[in-house]
């Protein structure tokens, strides 16, 4: 691992990493995503830095998506009001350098303020060129009484995105306000980053971790708990039926009362992504809370969402996840989210239009442009009908020529992330089952249900001769195709975008010597019980 602290060093690093030379000797052909201009990907980790396990999640998320990771540590002064604890914030650089390391972390970028450019003032107080969020984002929430603060951080979160260029950058839902204005960041101002949002990590008593928990004593702590059970009455009353903001606020409110040292700061319900403050819950909401217990001030938050849950099937290929989501999906009445056939249809259409596979741009522009409508359908062979831009495509995309050229198609980073952007839109309401390789961690990361369904290279050797063997294909020997299957498993695995991983909260099935129909149950069986805990 290495300790940068200056700028020069950043980008001396990083203009070495972007650079590197592939060796020209090897026979291995690249992974097909190695169409951009670097072939490393890079996920920041911005801190500032008493790393703890909350931390650790996001250095793990970013470990997994990326072949460089980089965690900034970085007080940042212009985030601090003039009563605030900057001077005490808590400081440990030795500590944090061994967490890193252990995490695996290539590079620790440990910069003063006058290295990236800043002095040791408030934002009020500094004269340079500042990053405002919009107002409306800014003036509710801790922006009430942190004036500044989210300027301060938008600020030198732009420094931190212009240095380092990452692919993605990993933001805790925690803080949930910080995410939203940083995400609105990145849309408005055209970063070409990914904003990866990790869960929040708790306390065994539910305190969600940060690095101000420091501050707290064993009893205070343990007072502190309060604002999760709280979090969680409103939970109940919202599995209940209620929508209200006045109904969830006193459920919230009711059991905060009970531990008399807690001081409430603020208790709102919101729209997550735009902190539009909300009156009633029709698809999502968030409930934020803020309070002191003495001098410490502790924020949290829980999102409510009134839809059916997702079912997220991953897994390496040859492990069925494509028959067993039709078949769940029919059994509960849910829509198979085929993203497959999306692929086929930008292909049929990149087809129609004439389109050079190898024009990106264009396929680009296409895809970005093109509207996809998936439809059930009763045909259990084919229970989708999918249309594009009103074109009925069901038959149409299993032609050979699709076929033929969709990989060259869904190879391409812009073709998957407008894909993407469309299933996620689907998913708000959600209803849906859908698998491939990275539908839990990252297409749909807060699916209710995830499986990784799996099973043994030897098994899915079988079971794929078996089926040359029915369509009367060239027989195979089982040594060559369990050397194809390991082959891909690790392709799979080491992509530059989406690789295939296990999320942290999937339930995991190997399928060996399990029917489709004995898979299909237990999920089945693990939607219904998901839906009594909603």
């Amino acid at each position: 691992m290495r300790l940068l602290t200056t700028v020069a060093a950043l980008r001396c690093y990083l203009n070495k990493l972007r650079w590197r030379i592939l060796p020209l000797h090897s026979d291995e052909p690249l992974p097909h995503e190695m169409t951009t201009r670097f072939p490393t990907a890079v996920g920041l980790v911005p801190t500032m830095g008493a790393l703890h396990q909350g931390h650790l999640s996001l250095i793990e998320r970013a470990r997994q998506e990326n072949a460089i990771v980089i965690v900034s540590i970085f007080v940042n002064p212009l985030q601090f009001g003039p009563q605030e604890d900057f001077e005490h914030y808590p400081r440990t650089l030795e500590q944090d350098q061994q967490f890193c390391q252990e995490a695996g972390v290539d590079v620790m970028f440990v910069p003063n303020p006058e290295e990236i450019g800043v002095a040791r003032k408030n934002i009020q107080d500094s004269i340079f060129t500042q990053v405002t969020p919009p107002s409306d984002m800014i003036s509710g929430l801790c922006g009430r009484t942190r004036l500044g603060h989210f300027q301060g951080v938008v600020t030198i979160v732009t420094k931190l995105f212009n240095l380092v260029q990452p692919d993605r950058a990993y933001f805790g839902q925690k803080d949930a306000q910080q995410l939203a204005i940083i995400k609105r960041l990145v849309t408005d101002l055209n970063f070409p980053i990914e904003i990866v949002a990790c869960p929040i990590i708790r306390e065994a008593n539910g305190l969600a971790l940060s690095s101000r928990n420091q501050y707290l004593s064993a009893s205070q702590k343990q007072q502190a708990a309060v604002l999760h059970r709280g979090l969680q009455k409103a939970h109940a009353v919202f599995r209940s039926g209620v929508r209200k903001r006045n109904k969830l606020i006193e459920a919230v409110l009711h059991e905060v009362a009970m531990v008399s040292t807690v001081s409430v700061e603020y208790i709102e319900l919101i729209e997550p992504t735009t902190l539009i403050p909300l009156d009633e819950i029709q698809e999502e909401g968030m409930i934020a809370i803020a309070a002191h217990i003495g001098p410490t001030r502790l924020i949290d938050n829980t999102i409510l969402r009134d839809r059916q849950p997702i079912i997220a099937i991953d897994g390496p290929a040859g492990a069925g996840k494509s028959t067993v989501a039709r078949q769940v999906a029919a059994k509960l009445g849910l829509v198979f989210l085929d993203t497959g056939a999306m692929y086929r249809a930008v292909t049929w259409l990149v087809l129609q239009k004439g389109i050079p596979l190898d024009d990106e741009c264009a396929i680009a522009e296409l895809a970005n442009c093109c509207l996809i409508k998936l439809t059930p359908s009763e045909n259990l062979k084919s229970p989708v009908q999918v249309w594009i831009n009103g074109n009925d495509v069901t038959h149409e995309i299993r032609t050979t020529e699709v076929t033929s050229k969709v990989s060259a198609i869904a190879a391409q980073s812009a073709v998957r992330s407008a894909l993407v952007k469309q299933q996620q839109s689907w998913g708000k309401k959600g209803g849906l089952v859908a698998e491939g390789r990275d539908i839990g961690t990252q297409v749909f990361p807060d699916a209710e249900v995830k499986i990784f369904l799996t099973a043994t290279v030897a098994e899915r050797a079988h079971r794929r001769l078996q089926d040359f063997e029915k369509q009367g294909q060239p027989s195979v020997s089982l040594e060559e195709l369990e050397r194809s299957i390991k082959e891909r498993d690790w392709k799979d695995s080491t992509r530059l975008v989406s690789p295939l991983r296990k999320a942290a909260d999937a339930i995991e099935i190997v399928t060996d010597g399990l029917t489709i129909d004995q898979v299909t149950t237990r999920i089945v069986n693990l939607y219904q019980q998901c839906l009594t805990h909603l």
